[in-house]
């Protein structure tokens, strides 16, 4: 009977052991990179408990604007330490001596480090070139002067360019192929999402040591530098964006208190964002939740009479701008008196320059009784009902789109309200159901502009490789469908100028520019009310200079008292500052 327990116990400790060598042969041989579900990479791990690193460069791609300079981060000269220091008797004084840093103040530093560290970090006192020389010229053990890369404090178009995070079942779920450990960023939104295969690290660049259980050296005091010296990656994704002009006209939006909206800049010769500023800003304490997350210029909003344009271009088409043909500007759009905004008779040309809504509802109406489908066909042709943002096929990714989080606009949502002509008088002045983001507004104004060609708006002009080749470029592509005409385009460049011209007219204010603005006001009803008052919408959209366009311009201010959160101030001073740019005068 013993015999048999006996051979009972050898064999569930064999099996015992086999389990356990089988274990062991997992982690130790098999699986060392990718242990369990959570990919754990066991090499790694085992290597952090025996050493400590500081990591120069996280590896991951980085955003730069069109000339170049980072946009979320910095490199910087700085100087490392490492806490063995304190241990050993280093020439702190001649250190002291090259930086201008207090003796005392190094041997703080080191005293109270328990990993190695930029000297002044978060806010690290930057070397010369000169003294970075004298610093490595010296070879003490655990001092460096390197370069080394940190994330910027304030990210210029922070919602353009969008958050990363750490989220490993994300991370799985997009690149269940890849072998990447589960703190690898990826990105949340903005561009940092739409880019993210391109931008994800091939490994970290950082100076590593090993220590002991009680934080000594353990193999003496050699450092080592760990890099994946790959000359391709970290790629970094070349931005249309101005860093100088973003963080102006940041400053001008926050100048002028725009708690919901901002602004839309756009170069009309290739049709890219040069600047596109988003209120509310991105909570720091809680940057994944709330609305600051959000690019308000990529959402839809209610436009009011902006889409007059749309309006406008139809009617010219269809032979309904007769110069001679008064509308009584007296009367509202329900033929009620208009006693606040009472013009009088206008024609056509002047009902534009001063925003008649009776004007626009009439002919809205004319146009839905030729066709129903007029008023929306006009507006794709004018970009503002499709994405505008640059989508196509690249590299190994089809249909790949540079701004995923683009709202498409509208005209109208149910047959029904297509086909009703009081609907349609108020599709005409931009209220009931017309919706369009404040990028394809800027959009449709740089079409007018160019005489009718509509393009793809461009927030990325290409990838680059680490060395400095193209890996993708993005080139400038046309809209597909139709377009307005040039004869069309010319006629609407000269409404939106006389907007300007007109002493009546809603844009007078922008009259005395350094230079010639053309566009069009808007002021939409929201159906929101604060204390019993409505709030609106406000708008000013337009290109210039009239003669040579260069810009194309959107400031929206977006849930505001009628009598308060104009946008015209915020408009002229962004004119004024881009003529001091282009004059050189800045």
């Amino acid at each position: 009977m013993w015999r048999k327990r006996a051979i009972g116990w050898l064999f569930i400790s064999l099996i015992g052991l086999m389990f356990l060598l089988g274990r062991l042969m997992q982690i130790q041989l098999f699986e060392t990179e990718t242990f369990s579900k959570h990919n754990v990479n066991l090499l790694e791990e085992s290597v952090k408990q025996r050493t400590q690193e500081l990591v120069i460069d996280n590896g991951r791609g980085n955003f730069l604007d069109r000339n170049g300079t980072m946009l979320t981060h910095k490199t910087m000269s700085v100087l490392v330490l490492f806490p063995f220091l304190k241990k050993m008797d280093w020439k702190v004084n001649q250190v002291a001596d090259i930086t201008g840093i207090p003796v005392n103040f190094l041997k703080n530093a080191v005293t109270g480090a328990k990993k190695p560290f930029a000297y002044g970090d978060p806010e690290p006192v930057e070397l010369t070139s000169a003294q970075m020389e004298k610093i490595n010229a010296l070879k003490i053990p655990g001092v460096f002067a390197i370069e080394k890369k940190f994330e910027r404090k304030e990210v210029p178009a922070e919602q353009l360019i969008g958050l990363t995070g750490e989220n490993a079942k994300e991370l799985q779920k997009r690149y269940p192929n890849k072998e990447l450990s589960e703190k690898t960023l990826i990105g949340v939104s903005g561009l940092e999402e739409s880019f993210d295969e391109f931008l994800l690290p091939e490994g970290k660049s950082k100076l590593v040591y090993h220590v002991d259980g009680g934080g000594a050296p353990l193999f003496g005091i050699n450092v080592k530098y760990v890099d994946p010296a790959n000359p391709y990656y970290p790629v970094n994704v070349r931005t249309t964006i101005d860093k100088s002009l973003q963080q102006k006209a940041e400053q001008l939006v926050d100048k002028y208190q725009i708690k919901k909206g901002g602004l839309v800049l756009l170069d009309i010769q290739d049709n890219s964002v040069l600047a596109m500023v988003s209120r509310p800003t991105i909570n720091e304490k809680d940057p994944y939740n709330g609305t600051g997350i959000t690019n308000i210029m990529l959402k839809q909003q209610i436009m009011g009479s902006v889409f007059k344009t749309v309006v406008a271009a139809a009617s010219i088409d269809q032979n309904l701008d007769d110069p001679t043909r008064q509308f009584d500007c007296s009367k509202k759009i329900n033929g009620k008196p208009e006693l606040k905004y009472n013009y009088g008779m206008l024609n056509f040309s002047d009902s534009f320059a001063r925003s008649c809504n009776r004007t626009f509802g009439e002919l809205a109406r004319e146009l839905q009784k030729m066709n129903p489908n007029l008023l929306e066909e006009y507006a794709a042709k004018l970009s503002l009902t499709g994405s505008v943002g640059w989508q196509g096929d690249i590299y190994h990714t089809s249909d790949f789109k540079q701004l995923p989080d683009e709202d498409t606009g509208r005209v109208f949502v149910s047959d029904e309200a297509r086909k009703d002509s009081n609907f349609a008088a108020m599709s005409g002045i931009g209220q009931h159901e017309v919706r369009s983001t404040p990028l394809a507004v800027a959009n449709m104004m740089a079409t007018i502009a160019r005489g009718g060609k509509k393009e793809m708006v461009r927030a990325v002009s290409k990838i680059e490789y680490k060395n400095g080749t193209t890996m993708v470029d993005f080139n400038e592509k046309d809209i597909k469908g139709g377009t307005i005409s040039p004869y069309t385009a010319m006629k609407l460049q000269k409404l939106l100028r006389e907007v300007v011209l007109n002493p009546n007219g809603t844009g007078r204010w922008f009259k005395d520019l350094p230079f010639e603005v053309a566009g069009k006001s808007g002021t939409a009803e929201t159906g929101k009310y604060k204390d019993g008052k409505q709030l609106h919408n406000k708008w000013f959209a337009g290109y210039f200079p009239y003669q040579n366009p260069k810009y194309a311009l959107v400031a929206v201010n977006l849930d505001v008292l009628d009598s308060e959160g104009g946008v015209n101030l915020l408009f002229a001073d962004m004119v004024k500052m881009l003529y001091e740019k282009d004059k050189g005068m800045e």
